[in-house]
Order: C-alpha cells, then sequence, then structure tokens
C-alpha cells in the first residue's frame, strides 16, 4: 500500500472482530512512530503495549469507552516532558506536536498492516496512569485499541472542502496573487 493509499483509507474503526492482530505488527507500527520530526532531535515518547484482559477492561471505564473491552490490545502513548524542558514554555507545546506526528506515523503503519485503531483521547488521567503504573511526571497523551476492523468504513473522501480552510499570505485571504514571470 502506497503513502496515499493508506492516509485516505486510514479510518477510526469501534468494531472489532474477535481475532488477535499479530504483535510483531503492532511493534512495527510503534517503530514507525520513532520516525516522526523531534524538536531538536530529543525523542520525547514511550509506549505501553497492554494485552492483560483486566488493564484493558479498566482502561475501557476509565475511558469510557465501552468498545475496547473488545480489543484484544491497547497502545498507550506517553510523553516526557523532561525531554522538551530545554525549549521553556514552548516545550510542552514540541511535546504534543511531536506526539502527534508519531501517533499519526504510527496509525498509517497500522493501516498499512490492515489493522484498525481509534485515537482515544478522552479518559480519567489519573486513573489509567494509576492502571499502568505511568509516573506522575509523565504525560499520558494518547489510547489506541487495535484489532481487525469487523464492518468496513467507506472512504468518503475528505472532510470538509480545501476552499473553506485554505488561505494565502493572510488569515482569510482565498485568493494567490497571481506571479508574474521576470523571464
Amino acid at each position: 500500500m502506497d503513502t496515499i493509499k493508506a492516509i485516505q483509507q486510514r479510518r477510526s474503526t469501534r468494531k472489532f472482530k474477535p481475532k488477535k492482530p499479530d504483535w510483531r505488527d503492532i511493534l512495527e507500527a510503534i517503530d514507525s512512530a520513532r520516525f516522526a520530526p523531534m524538536a531538536g532531535g530529543f525523542f520525547s515518547l514511550n509506549f505501553i503495549v497492554i494485552d492483560e484482559k483486566d488493564k484493558i477492561e479498566k482502561i475501557a471505564k476509565w475511558s469510557e469507552q465501552e468498545f475496547i473491552k473488545k480489543t484484544k490490545y491497547i497502545v498507550a502513548f506517553v510523553s516526557d516532558p523532561k525531554k522538551t524542558k530545554t525549549y521553556g514554555k514552548r516545550g510542552e507545546r514540541y511535546m504534543r506536536e511531536q506526539a502527534g506526528a508519531a501517533i499519526e506515523n504510527f496509525m498509517l503503519h497500522l493501516t498499512y498492516a490492515g489493522l484498525s485503531t481509534c485515537w482515544i483521547g478522552h479518559f480519567n488521567d489519573e486513573k489509567i496512569k494509576q492502571v499502568l503504573k505511568i509516573p506522575e511526571d509523565q504525560e499520558l497523551e494518547a489510547l489506541f485499541p487495535i484489532g481487525y476492523t469487523l464492518e468496513k468504513t467507506k472512504v468518503v473522501g475528505a472532510k470538509g472542502n480545501i476552499d473553506k480552510c485554505l488561505y494565502f499570505n493572510e488569515w482569510k485571504n482565498n485568493r494567490m496573487k497571481k506571479i508574474v514571470s521576470t523571464e
């Protein structure tokens, strides 16, 4: 599968087949996350692969996402704020940006491998950190239940119209100036 096809076919999945994915495909997707751009080259992410049923059930409870109970694996993305503290206040922004870039690499690799996920950002940080024994000074970025999608969702095209969100040279200017050749 080429990159453009993976981008266009990636969808959030909340209904999974009971079949357990090959954990090696998940590790390869995590490895792809490491190739995302990182501020100053400081890699600030850690990953937790969860396959224990009792922990999966607790994560479902503390994220208020019942469908998670049916997955065989969850991957937690955790950022270490100490890695970007050299940038001062902007370091927090950089940490979030690089987590997002790594997450996209991860999700696209899952799509490439024929797996599906749903980005879970709503959860009780404190409770999930307790379940996974994540230190208080670490940031739980997101959770990703992983499996094979039960129902193929239609590729419905881009979200919104590019004309509604693309501007040139300044906010709300939707016209590009004609470039005159000097040759």
